[in-house]
Protein backbone atom coordinates (compact mmCIF):
# COMPACT_ATOMS: atom_id res chain seq x y z
CA UNK A 1 0.00 0.00 0.00
CA UNK A 2 1.00 3.30 -0.89
CA UNK A 3 2.28 5.57 2.07
CA UNK A 4 0.49 9.47 1.89
CA UNK A 5 2.06 12.59 3.17
CA UNK A 6 0.77 15.71 4.13
CA UNK A 7 3.62 18.96 3.50
CA UNK A 8 2.86 22.31 3.85
CA UNK A 9 4.20 25.12 2.01
CA UNK A 10 5.57 23.01 -0.81
CA UNK A 11 4.25 24.55 -4.37
CA UNK A 12 8.43 25.89 -4.23
CA UNK A 13 11.79 26.09 -2.26
CA UNK A 14 12.61 23.48 0.24
CA UNK A 15 8.78 21.99 0.40
CA UNK A 16 8.63 21.54 -3.78
CA UNK A 17 12.12 19.46 -3.03
CA UNK A 18 11.00 17.66 -0.17
CA UNK A 19 7.38 16.17 -2.19
CA UNK A 20 9.96 15.74 -4.50
CA UNK A 21 12.08 13.06 -3.15
CA UNK A 22 9.03 11.59 -1.58
CA UNK A 23 7.07 10.96 -4.42
CA UNK A 24 10.08 9.42 -5.47
CA UNK A 25 10.02 7.35 -2.39
CA UNK A 26 6.52 6.10 -3.51
CA UNK A 27 4.45 8.54 -1.67
CA UNK A 28 0.94 10.26 -2.71
CA UNK A 29 0.83 13.83 -1.31
CA UNK A 30 -1.71 16.16 -0.43
CA UNK A 31 0.30 20.19 0.21
CA UNK A 32 -0.22 23.47 0.67
CA UNK A 33 0.74 26.45 -0.96
CA UNK A 34 -0.12 30.54 -0.10
CA UNK A 35 0.25 33.24 -2.92
CA UNK A 36 1.06 31.36 -6.41
CA UNK A 37 -1.43 28.82 -8.00
CA UNK A 38 0.44 28.94 -10.94
CA UNK A 39 3.48 27.29 -9.09
CA UNK A 40 1.25 24.94 -7.09
CA UNK A 41 -0.29 23.40 -10.17
CA UNK A 42 3.15 23.17 -11.75
CA UNK A 43 4.00 21.14 -8.40
CA UNK A 44 1.13 18.73 -8.87
CA UNK A 45 1.78 18.08 -12.04
CA UNK A 46 5.11 17.27 -11.90
CA UNK A 47 4.64 14.95 -8.77
CA UNK A 48 1.73 13.10 -11.17
CA UNK A 49 4.25 12.44 -13.94
CA UNK A 50 6.41 10.57 -11.05
CA UNK A 51 3.70 8.06 -10.50
CA UNK A 52 1.64 9.66 -7.45
CA UNK A 53 -1.25 11.16 -6.20
CA UNK A 54 -1.57 14.81 -5.96
CA UNK A 55 -3.63 17.02 -4.13
CA UNK A 56 -3.26 20.82 -3.21
CA UNK A 57 -4.75 23.83 -2.08
CA UNK A 58 -4.37 27.19 -0.98
CA UNK A 59 -3.84 28.02 2.60
CA UNK A 60 -2.25 31.10 4.88
CA UNK A 61 -1.64 29.10 7.48
CA UNK A 62 -0.75 32.27 10.03
CA UNK A 63 -4.30 33.09 9.74
CA UNK A 64 -6.27 30.94 12.61
CA UNK A 65 -7.90 27.69 11.71
CA UNK A 66 -7.29 27.38 8.14
CA UNK A 67 -3.86 24.93 8.75
CA UNK A 68 -6.84 22.60 10.24
CA UNK A 69 -9.29 23.00 7.97
CA UNK A 70 -5.95 22.07 5.00
CA UNK A 71 -5.29 19.77 7.13
CA UNK A 72 -8.75 17.81 7.23
CA UNK A 73 -9.52 18.26 4.00
CA UNK A 74 -5.65 16.59 2.86
CA UNK A 75 -6.48 13.80 5.05
CA UNK A 76 -9.97 12.95 3.50
CA UNK A 77 -8.31 13.29 0.01
CA UNK A 78 -5.01 11.50 0.51
CA UNK A 79 -7.29 8.89 2.22
CA UNK A 80 -5.19 8.14 5.72
CA UNK A 81 -2.27 9.65 6.80
CA UNK A 82 1.55 8.29 7.28
CA UNK A 83 3.82 11.28 7.72
CA UNK A 84 3.52 15.45 8.25
CA UNK A 85 6.14 17.56 7.12
CA UNK A 86 5.90 20.88 8.86
CA UNK A 87 7.65 23.35 6.17
CA UNK A 88 5.27 26.19 5.43
CA UNK A 89 6.84 29.30 7.53
CA UNK A 90 8.59 32.93 7.14
CA UNK A 91 11.64 33.98 7.24
CA UNK A 92 11.60 37.71 8.74
CA UNK A 93 15.32 38.98 10.25
CA UNK A 94 15.32 42.06 12.41
CA UNK A 95 17.28 43.75 15.03
CA UNK A 96 15.44 43.69 18.74
CA UNK A 97 16.14 47.81 18.00
CA UNK A 98 13.35 47.50 15.45
CA UNK A 99 11.17 44.50 16.52
CA UNK A 100 7.76 45.03 14.83
CA UNK A 101 5.00 42.65 16.63
CA UNK A 102 2.67 42.50 13.79
CA UNK A 103 6.01 40.57 12.15
CA UNK A 104 6.46 38.99 14.93
CA UNK A 105 2.82 37.46 15.98
CA UNK A 106 3.30 36.09 12.09
CA UNK A 107 6.22 34.72 12.46
CA UNK A 108 5.02 33.21 16.30
CA UNK A 109 1.35 31.76 14.20
CA UNK A 110 3.07 30.22 11.17
CA UNK A 111 6.60 28.97 12.23
CA UNK A 112 5.58 27.92 15.74
CA UNK A 113 1.79 27.84 16.69
CA UNK A 114 0.58 26.13 13.00
CA UNK A 115 3.48 23.30 13.21
CA UNK A 116 2.02 22.85 17.16
CA UNK A 117 -1.03 22.82 15.99
CA UNK A 118 -0.84 20.57 13.05
CA UNK A 119 1.19 18.09 15.23
CA UNK A 120 -1.32 17.62 17.41
CA UNK A 121 -3.81 17.12 14.85
CA UNK A 122 -1.59 13.85 12.69
CA UNK A 123 -0.89 12.71 15.95
CA UNK A 124 -4.65 12.29 17.50
CA UNK A 125 -5.28 10.73 13.54
CA UNK A 126 -2.49 8.59 13.87
CA UNK A 127 -2.96 7.41 17.39
CA UNK A 128 -7.09 6.70 16.62
CA UNK A 129 -6.04 4.67 13.71
CA UNK A 130 -3.30 2.57 14.97
CA UNK A 131 -0.55 4.63 12.13
CA UNK A 132 2.53 3.94 13.33
CA UNK A 133 3.85 7.24 11.11
CA UNK A 134 6.18 9.97 11.50
CA UNK A 135 6.15 13.78 12.31
CA UNK A 136 8.62 16.09 10.76
CA UNK A 137 9.42 19.36 11.40
CA UNK A 138 11.51 21.62 9.47
CA UNK A 139 13.72 23.73 11.43
CA UNK A 140 16.70 26.15 10.61
CA UNK A 141 20.51 25.60 12.10
CA UNK A 142 19.92 28.70 13.27
CA UNK A 143 18.00 27.54 16.21
CA UNK A 144 21.81 26.28 17.27
CA UNK A 145 24.09 29.54 15.86
CA UNK A 146 22.79 33.06 17.07
CA UNK A 147 23.02 35.66 14.03
CA UNK A 148 22.25 39.08 14.01
CA UNK A 149 18.87 40.25 13.75
CA UNK A 150 17.10 36.50 14.04
CA UNK A 151 16.31 36.81 17.73
CA UNK A 152 12.31 35.53 16.89
CA UNK A 153 13.09 33.63 14.46
CA UNK A 154 16.37 31.69 15.36
CA UNK A 155 14.22 31.27 18.49
CA UNK A 156 10.84 30.28 17.38
CA UNK A 157 13.29 27.29 15.79
CA UNK A 158 15.08 26.66 19.02
CA UNK A 159 11.18 26.44 20.27
CA UNK A 160 10.30 23.79 17.59
CA UNK A 161 12.98 21.68 18.47
CA UNK A 162 12.66 21.63 21.96
CA UNK A 163 8.98 21.00 21.40
CA UNK A 164 9.36 18.12 18.87
CA UNK A 165 11.51 16.35 22.18
CA UNK A 166 8.45 16.62 24.23
CA UNK A 167 6.05 15.13 21.28
CA UNK A 168 8.27 12.21 20.73
CA UNK A 169 8.11 11.39 24.27
CA UNK A 170 4.69 11.75 24.30
CA UNK A 171 3.93 9.87 21.21
CA UNK A 172 6.33 7.18 21.44
CA UNK A 173 4.49 4.57 23.06
CA UNK A 174 2.34 5.18 20.45
CA UNK A 175 4.82 4.03 17.90
CA UNK A 176 4.97 7.61 16.34
CA UNK A 177 8.76 9.26 15.50
CA UNK A 178 8.98 12.90 15.78
CA UNK A 179 12.10 14.10 14.31
CA UNK A 180 13.52 17.65 12.99
CA UNK A 181 15.29 18.77 9.90
CA UNK A 182 17.47 21.81 10.08
CA UNK A 183 18.85 23.37 6.87
CA UNK A 184 21.50 25.91 6.88
CA UNK A 185 21.83 28.04 3.65
CA UNK A 186 19.29 26.29 1.14
CA UNK A 187 19.75 28.51 -2.41
CA UNK A 188 15.93 28.11 -3.64
CA UNK A 189 16.46 30.54 -6.52
CA UNK A 190 19.05 29.61 -9.80
CA UNK A 191 20.87 32.89 -10.94
CA UNK A 192 18.37 32.82 -13.66
CA UNK A 193 15.30 33.23 -11.57
CA UNK A 194 17.51 35.61 -9.35
CA UNK A 195 17.93 38.04 -12.22
CA UNK A 196 14.57 37.69 -13.64
CA UNK A 197 12.88 38.61 -10.13
CA UNK A 198 14.96 41.92 -10.07
CA UNK A 199 16.94 40.33 -6.90
CA UNK A 200 20.09 42.66 -7.76
CA UNK A 201 21.25 42.02 -4.23
CA UNK A 202 21.26 38.20 -4.45
CA UNK A 203 23.75 38.30 -7.73
CA UNK A 204 26.56 36.60 -6.91
CA UNK A 205 25.51 35.91 -2.89
CA UNK A 206 24.65 32.42 -3.33
CA UNK A 207 27.86 31.67 -5.28
CA UNK A 208 30.34 33.34 -2.69
CA UNK A 209 28.24 31.83 0.18
CA UNK A 210 28.68 29.07 -0.75
CA UNK A 211 32.44 28.70 -1.43
CA UNK A 212 32.46 29.61 2.53
CA UNK A 213 30.83 26.67 3.61
CA UNK A 214 33.09 24.08 4.54
CA UNK A 215 31.54 21.13 2.01
CA UNK A 216 31.95 23.65 -0.82
CA UNK A 217 28.42 24.82 -1.73
CA UNK A 218 25.49 25.86 -0.98
CA UNK A 219 22.63 23.49 -0.26
CA UNK A 220 19.30 22.35 -2.47
CA UNK A 221 15.75 21.95 -2.11
CA UNK A 222 16.86 18.00 -2.96
CA UNK A 223 19.07 17.72 0.23
CA UNK A 224 17.03 18.60 2.49
CA UNK A 225 13.65 16.29 0.74
CA UNK A 226 16.47 13.37 0.85
CA UNK A 227 16.71 14.01 5.07
CA UNK A 228 13.09 13.41 5.14
CA UNK A 229 12.90 10.68 3.34
CA UNK A 230 15.49 9.11 5.59
CA UNK A 231 13.81 10.32 8.94
CA UNK A 232 10.47 8.64 7.07
CA UNK A 233 11.82 5.40 6.41
CA UNK A 234 12.26 2.32 8.11
CA UNK A 235 15.86 2.73 8.05
CA UNK A 236 15.27 5.50 10.63
CA UNK A 237 12.94 3.46 12.64
CA UNK A 238 14.90 3.79 15.75
CA UNK A 239 15.18 7.48 15.77
CA UNK A 240 13.19 9.75 17.14
CA UNK A 241 13.28 13.07 19.33
CA UNK A 242 16.41 14.15 16.61
CA UNK A 243 17.53 17.42 14.96
CA UNK A 244 19.41 16.26 11.87
CA UNK A 245 20.97 19.57 10.41
CA UNK A 246 21.68 19.15 7.01
CA UNK A 247 24.17 22.42 6.69
CA UNK A 248 27.39 21.15 4.58
CA UNK A 249 29.52 22.46 8.12
CA UNK A 250 28.17 25.68 7.83
CA UNK A 251 27.44 25.95 11.87
CA UNK A 252 31.01 23.95 12.67
CA UNK A 253 33.78 26.36 12.97
CA UNK A 254 31.51 29.66 12.34
CA UNK A 255 33.11 31.54 9.42
CA UNK A 256 36.84 31.59 8.63
CA UNK A 257 38.67 34.23 9.48
CA UNK A 258 41.25 34.41 6.50
CA UNK A 259 40.79 33.20 3.15
CA UNK A 260 43.35 32.98 0.81
CA UNK A 261 43.32 33.65 -2.80
CA UNK A 262 44.46 30.41 -4.23
CA UNK A 263 42.26 28.69 -2.12
CA UNK A 264 38.69 27.98 -0.77
CA UNK A 265 37.44 28.68 2.54
CA UNK A 266 38.54 25.58 4.14
CA UNK A 267 42.13 25.14 3.21
CA UNK A 268 41.39 23.64 -0.75
CA UNK A 269 42.52 24.50 -3.98
CA UNK A 270 39.45 26.20 -5.88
Amino acid sequence: MRKKAIVTGASRGIGRGIIRELAAAGYDIAFSYRTREDEAKEAAEEIRNMGSFAWYAKADMAQAGEGEKFFDQAVRELGGLDLLVNNAGVTVFQSILDLEMEETQKMLNLDLLNYLVLSSKAARYMKAHEVKGCIINITSSRAERAYPGDCVYGGIKAAVNRASQSMALDLAPYGIRVNCVAPGAICIRTPEEIKAEGRTELEGFWESLGERIPMGRNGTPKDIGRAVVFLASENAAYITGEVLRVDGGLILPGMPEKVENDKNAWGGEK
